[in-house]
């Protein structure tokens, strides 16, 4: 193909051409996807039905359970689908959407993360005046301010990747993504590649240089905790969290910022995995599943008969 406006579909190539590889992978998909939406949906009802948790931190949970549904939501059916019927044809506009959703919920998921930190470090520094450091408008403000960063990237990034022209519509990943697109593309990109790498490492290391400060301010403080048990309850709440922003964060460089030179590799498609996958599926079980309070709303949740129209009688009260 010797342009883009030749270009109606891209060819995805997925783990697999064999129909049993396919199954499973498509029943591992399924496990996962039930998974994360099981996990957020849960969260989402649990702190929106109970008062006790409309905090800060519950409340930036709810915005990152909602942006863990919209990324997984861009990538997995698609790919179920795809690993099921054995196509892997995305129409041109199909594409483009995957592209521009993916990068919004990434970008928002990245700031959210940050707003998270800067949550923590209140809370643990300068506990006293964290109601009036983090009321009701800041929190808002945080939130939207992600929203929006997320929509204003995904665009700029979106339209300057299908502004140019493709000498091939194969594509070696199981979504549509930028560095794979820019491999089969016909213009000379070192101008685009050069600003897009620089700007975007530019956010993304102002984001994890901010997280990193934060929680080595709460290191510190955590380490004057004179308790044990607060000692570990502070750790046990922020190294998870730290862990896997940084994982988060490496795979997606790596990624995205990488030589779009490389001959492609099942690597691509392992990475892929680690920056789209995994943290959907890790922040239930790392930010709330492992919460007392969450879990208490949970349960009281089912109990209560949120989901069964009546109270449930075999349950104690708590």
């Amino acid at each position: 193909m010797s342009n883009s406006s030749m270009v109606t579909t891209f060819l995805l190539l997925g783990f697999s051409d064999t129909w049993e590889q396919n199954v499973l992978y498509f029943i591992l998909l399924l496990v996962v996807y039930l998974a994360v939406l099981t996990a957020n949906f849960l969260i989402i009802s649990a702190v929106s039905l109970d008062k006790r948790l409309h905090t800060p931190m519950y409340f930036f949970l709810v915005n990152l359970s909602v942006v863990d549904l919209g990324s997984i939501s861009v990538t997995i059916p698609n790919a179920m689908i795809n690993y099921l019927l054995n196509t892997w044809e995305i129409s041109y506009s199909g594409c483009v959407a995957q592209v521009y959703f993916l990068l919004f919920f990434l970008t928002s998921d990245l700031f959210l993360l940050t707003g998270m930190a800067y949550d923590r470090y209140v809370a643990i520094c300068d506990p006293l005046h964290y109601e009036a450091v983090m009321d009701r408008k800041v929190c808002i403000k945080m939130a939207a301010s992600a929203w929006v960063v997320g929509l204003l990237y995904s665009g700029l990034h979106t339209g300057c990747t299908f502004a140019i022209t493709f000498c091939s519509n194969v594509i070696n990943q199981f979504f549509c993504e930028i560095p794979q697109l820019l491999k089969v593309s016909c213009d000379n990109l070192y101008l685009i590649e050069v600003g897009v790498v620089v700007f975007s490492a530019f956010m993304v290391f102002s984001c994890f240089g901010f997280i990193t400060v934060s929680y080595v301010h709460i290191f510190k403080s955590v380490l004057r905790i004179p308790t044990t048990q607060g000692r570990n309850k502070a750790f046990s709440t922020c190294v998870p969290h730290l862990i896997v922003v940084s994982l988060f964060i490496s795979t997606g460089c790596f990624a995205y910022m990488k030589s779009n030179s490389q001959s492609p590799s099942d690597l691509d498609l392992v990475v892929a995995v680690l920056y789209s996958v995994i943290p959907p599926l890790m922040h239930p079980i790392i930010y709330s599943m492992r919460n007392r309070d969450i879990k208490t709303a949970l349960w009281k949740m089912f109990q209560c008969g949120i989901f069964s129209g009546r109270k449930a009688r075999f349950l104690p009260s708590i």
